[in-house]
C-alpha cells in the first residue's frame, strides 16, 4: 500500500527508520503511527528478540546475562535493517552501542526522538513495566541514565522534538517531515 501523507502524494520508503531515545520518548507509539502513516510494517526489535528467545526479557537477563542478550540485539537489528523497509522501534540501550550504531547507519536512518527529562518522567513513572526503574528513586535513576545515554542518542540521523502538547498522530508527522527534509529516505 502507497499512502497519501499530508499532501505530498504517493510515498516509497527506502530505507528502514530505527526509532532511538529513552523510554517513556515515544518510541513505540510514535513509530507505529509513523508506519501506518508511511503505509510500511512496524517492528520492536525487543518484540523480535523475545520472539526468537521464546522467553521475556528479563528471563534472558537472568538466564543468559547481558551480553547474550546484547548480542541478539544487534543480530535482530542487522536482519530487520537489511530486510524490507519499515518503521522498528528499539530498546532505550540498543543505540548506545557503537557496533549497533554502525548496522543502522549502514542500511537504514536513526531518529532520536528527543523528549526533556520531565516529560520522560510524566510518561514513565506510574509504569510498572520498566525495570531499570524498580529502584529507591526512580526520578533520580531516570535522571542518570538519561545523562549517560543523551551523547549516544545525539549521534542518530536525525533528531525530532517532543513536546507534551503534541499527539502521537502529530509526532509522527513531524518524524515524516524530518525524513522527508533529509533526501534519501522518502521517495515519491
Amino acid at each position: 500500500m502507497q499512502p497519501e501523507a499530508k499532501g505530498w502524494g504517493t510515498v516509497r520508503l527506502k530505507k528502514t527508520v530505527v526509532m532511538v531515545g529513552m523510554m517513556g520518548a515515544g518510541k513505540t507509539a510514535v513509530g507505529t503511527a509513523l508506519a501506518r502513516l508511511l503505509g510500511v510494517p512496524f517492528c520492536d526489535s525487543d518484540e523480535e528478540i523475545v520472539k526468537a528467545a521464546q522467553r521475556s526479557i528479563a528471563e534472558i537477563f537472568e538466564r543468559d546475562g547481558e551480553p547474550f542478550f546484547r548480542a541478539r540485539e544487534s543480530e535482530v537489528l542487522t536482519r530487520l535493517v537489511r530486510g524490507e523497509p519499515c518503521v522498528l522501534s528499539t530498546g532505550g540501550g540498543a543505540f548506545l552501542s557503537e557496533k549497533n550504531r554502525e548496522i543502522v547507519h549502514e542500511a537504514g536512518v536513526s531518529v532520536w526522538l528527543r523528549a526533556d527529562l520531565d516529560l520522560l518522567w510524566q510518561r514513565v513513572r506510574h509504569k510498572t513495566t520498566r525495570p531499570l526503574l524498580r529502584t529507591a528513586n526512580p526520578r533520580e535513576t531516570l535522571r542518570q541514565l538519561y545523562e549517560a545515554r543523551v551523547p549516544s542518542y545525539a549521534l542518530a540521523d536525525l533528531t525530532v522534538d517532543a513536546a507534551p502538547e503534541l499527539s502521537i498522530e502529530q509526532m509522527a508527522l513531524r518524524v515524516s517531515e524530518a525524513l522527508r527534509a533529509h533526501g534519501d529516505v522518502l521517495e515519491g
